[in-house]
């Protein structure tokens, strides 16, 4: 059986003892730095000064400087910049100030995994990876609660590198949901699977073709998105406390006849062969390939798609439903502030 990690299974006063650089101030930068400031730790934020996350981090409280000073000044790095800037900022800013026996940090194993950022093998490399957004790291952590994270060790000269990881995740509050260890390549490959197949992809295009035919075949946009989008986190919720087991026992029989009858003729043989090329894709480094050539060519094709999905009638008629709920009213993304 898998082994996971509670908060009384870890030195929760091992992270205090050393200095936590943040790099990035995003979603994930945000969560992370404040749930570890507030959980007793030293932390300054690495950003670029002046711009507007350093005037958000500062807001909260938050120790700022540049990134060149604040790697100077750490025992732990943590990059939590965007998958597609991380190499250049860590050759041009991380790598000259590392030192021997640092800890560089990171929450996804893209980078190491494809080998676009190569550390020098005196520092310990580690990962501490949420299994949420980072304004739910955020959110949960005020309640009292934590968002389940992975941990894994890459590079280890100096021996702790695990207990160094689980004392981080504890502090950002995984301790208290859950803690499981993987490996770079296994967390970088699932992960961009799941996005891809599932949690983002497969499911944004199921709710988008659902609503489509529903509105295509004559029935009202407002109902087609109530059956199509505004029902999956009243169901996701149900999935997560206790599988599809009490999601099932929780639904009408028709719609459990219906689920297990006509689910696998919308998901069938063809879906799961196109999620096998996706995987494919992933495995050969294909997509990373692929992904970092249109971020570096100007993102045409990205912005494109961008602005034809905000543009989508499920979107329209979404904002216009959600302005007047009184349900849900409770954001956890606030732009201008996180």
């Amino acid at each position: 059986m898998v082994k996971i990690y509670l908060d009384k299974d870890i030195d929760k006063n091992l992270i205090k003892t050393k200095k936590i650089a943040v790099i990035g101030f995003g979603s994930q930068g945000y969560g992370q730095s404040l749930n570890l400031k507030d959980s007793g730790c030293d932390v300054i934020l690495g950003l670029r000064q002046g711009g507007k996350s350093d005037q958000k981090a500062k807001e909260y409280g938050l120790l700022t400087m540049s990134i060149e000073d604040a790697v100077k000044q750490a025992d732990i790095v943590q990059i939590l910049i965007p998958d597609e800037i991380q190499a250049e900022v860590y050759e041009r800013q991380i790598k000259p100030h590392m030192k021997k026996g640092q800890y560089l940090m990171f929450s996804h194993g893209f980078n190491i995994h494809f080998k676009r950022i190569v550390p020098p093998e005196d520092v310990n490399v580690i990962m501490v990876a949420p299994k949420g957004p980072g304004h739910t790291v955020r959110s949960e952590y005020i309640d009292g609660k934590g968002v389940p994270s992975l941990i894994a060790v890459y590079q280890d000269p100096s021996g702790d590198s695990k207990e160094v990881a689980l004392s981080y995740a504890s502090a950002i509050g995984a301790g208290r949901a859950g803690i499981l260890e993987t490996t770079f390549r296994e967390e970088t490959e699932t992960d961009l699977f799941g996005e891809q197949a599932v949690i983002c992809g497969g499911i944004s295009a199921l709710i988008k073709t659902g609503f489509d035919t529903l509105v295509e075949a004559g029935y009202s946009p407002y109902m087609a998105y109530f059956e199509t989008l505004h029902e999956m986190k009243l169901i996701v919720d149900l999935i997560c406390q206790g599988g599809l087991g009490d999601m099932r026992y929780s639904i009408s029989n028709t719609a459990e006849y219906g689920d297990m009858t006509r689910g696998p003729k919308v998901i069938g043989n063809e879906s799961k062969q196109a999620m096998k090329e996706i995987l494919k894709n992933i495995q050969s480094g294909k997509f990373a390939d692929e992904f970092l050539a249109e971020m570096n060519s100007g993102c045409k094709k990205f912005n494109e798609l961008r602005k034809e999905n905000s543009g989508a009638q499920i979107e329209k008629i979404g904002e216009e439903i959600r302005s007047s709920f009184v349900w849900g009213k409770e954001k956890l993304i606030n732009r201008e502030k996180n």
